[in-house]
C-alpha cells in the first residue's frame, strides 16, 4: 500500500500544471511575490492611468488592475494579430512569403506602383522592408512626416514602420487567402484559445481618399489579449493543440530588421524582446497609446495592456511599459 501511494505521490508531482487557463481566468494564491508585482503595478497604474492592466503567468492572474472586461481599439496591436493568421496560412501553403506584389496583382490608386515597387514581396511586406511609400490609411502624423520619397529603396533593402505595408497585407489576406480577417481570426484562433469576448464585430475596415487599401483596427478586452500573449508564449499550443505553427511563433517573432528605433529587432510585425535580461523569444505586439501584448516564453509571462485615449489623450509611452515588464520579470527572478 505505501508502494502504491508512494507511485500516485510521485505521479502526481511530476504532472505538470496547465499551462492555458480554462473558461475564465483564475487569480494565482497571494504571496510575498504577487503582493510585490501588485505594488509594482499599483503604483504604476495610478502614475500611468491605462484602463487595464493584466499579468499573467501560465493558467493564472498574478495580478491586475481596471476594466479586464473592456473592449479597447488595440490599434497597432492588429498587425501582429494578422501576422498570426498569415502564419497559418503560410504553413498550410496557401500562400508564399517569397510571392511578389506584382504576382499577387496587387496596385493602388495613382500615382500607382512602379515596376520596381511591385518586386516586393511578402515578406518584405510583413518585416516592412517593400520600398512602396504610397500614401496610406491609418498614419499617424508622425509617419506621414517621415514617409520617404517614392521608389528611394529598393524592396527589402530599408525598414520604415510603414502602414502601406501592412494594410496590404490585410488586402492580400482577402483577395489570395479568400477570406475575411476577423471571421478568420474568431475561427482560428479566438475560439480555439476560449477568448472570452472577440466575435468578428468587433473588427473593422478603414478606408482613406488616397488609397485603394484599408485598415483593420481590432477591438479586444485585455482579458482576451492575454489569452492571445499566452498563445505565443506556449509556442502556439493551447491544451495539446497547435493553433499557430510553432516554427512561425519562433520565426516571427525574432528581429529580422534592425530599426531606427533605438536599434530595436523587427519581426514578422512582432518587436522583439531582446535575450537580456528576458530569456531567448521574447516579444511584443505594439499599439498607439500604449496598447500592448507583451510576453517572456522562458518565464511564462504575458503583460497586457490597454489604454482608452478618450479618458487618457496622452496614452502612456511604450518605453514605460516595457520598464514595468522589466521590473517584473526582476521580481520573478529573486
Amino acid at each position: 500500500m505505501r508502494l502504491i501511494l508512494g507511485l500516485l505521490l510521485s505521479f502526481v508531482a511530476a504532472v505538470p500544471s496547465r499551462a492555458e487557463p480554462s473558461t475564465h481566468w483564475a487569480k494565482a494564491g497571494e504571496t510575498a511575490l504577487t503582493q510585490t508585482i501588485s505594488r509594482l503595478v499599483k503604483d504604476y497604474a495610478v502614475s500611468e492611468k491605462p484602463t487595464a492592466i493584466l499579468v499573467v503567468q501560465g493558467d493564472k492572474i498574478v495580478t491586475s488592475w481596471g476594466d479586464l472586461d473592456r473592449k479597447i481599439n488595440m490599434a497597432s496591436v492588429r498587425k501582429s494579430l494578422l501576422s498570426a493568421l498569415y502564419g497559418i496560412a503560410v504553413t498550410d501553403q496557401r500562400i508564399s512569403l517569397t510571392r511578389s506584389l506584382a504576382e499577387m496583382g496587387i496596385d493602388d490608386k495613382e500615382p500607382s506602383l512602379s515596376a520596381a515597387e511591385k518586386q516586393a514581396t511578402l515578406r518584405d511586406l510583413l518585416t516592412a522592408r517593400s520600398g512602396v511609400y504610397h500614401a496610406a490609411a491609418y498614419e499617424t502624423r508622425e509617419i506621414k512626416k517621415k514617409r520617404s520619397a517614392r521608389d528611394s529603396h529598393a524592396p527589402g533593402t530599408y525598414w520604415f514602420y510603414n502602414n502601406w505595408d501592412f494594410n496590404v497585407l490585410g488586402t492580400i489576406y482577402r483577395k489570395v487567402i479568400g477570406e475575411d480577417i476577423f471571421a478568420g481570426f474568431e475561427r482560428r484562433i479566438a475560439r480555439p484559445i476560449g477568448m472570452e469576448d472577440f466575435s468578428k464585430r468587433d473588427g473593422r475596415y478603414v478606408l482613406a481618399p488616397e488609397s485603394d487599401h484599408p485598415a483593420y483596427p481590432f477591438m479586444l478586452t485585455a482579458r482576451d489579449a492575454a489569452r492571445f500573449g499566452l498563445l505565443f508564449a506556449n509556442g502556439g499550443r493551447w491544451n495539446g493543440k497547435q493553433v499557430i505553427p510553432a516554427d512561425w511563433v519562433a520565426e516571427s517573432t525574432r528581429a529580422h530588421a534592425h530599426t531606427n528605433r533605438g536599434n530595436r529587432g523587427y519581426g514578422y510585425m512582432w518587436w522583439e524582446l531582446s535575450a537580456d535580461p528576458w530569456g531567448r523569444g521574447g516579444a511584443y505586439a505594439a499599439g498607439f497609446g500604449g496598447q500592448i501584448i507583451a510576453f517572456l516564453p522562458a518565464k511564462k509571462l504575458v503583460l497586457v495592456q490597454t489604454v482608452d485615449l478618450q479618458a487618457n489623450p496622452k496614452g502612456v509611452r511604450t518605453s514605460t511599459t516595457i520598464e514595468l515588464m522589466k521590473k517584473i520579470a526582476a521580481a520573478l527572478a529573486e
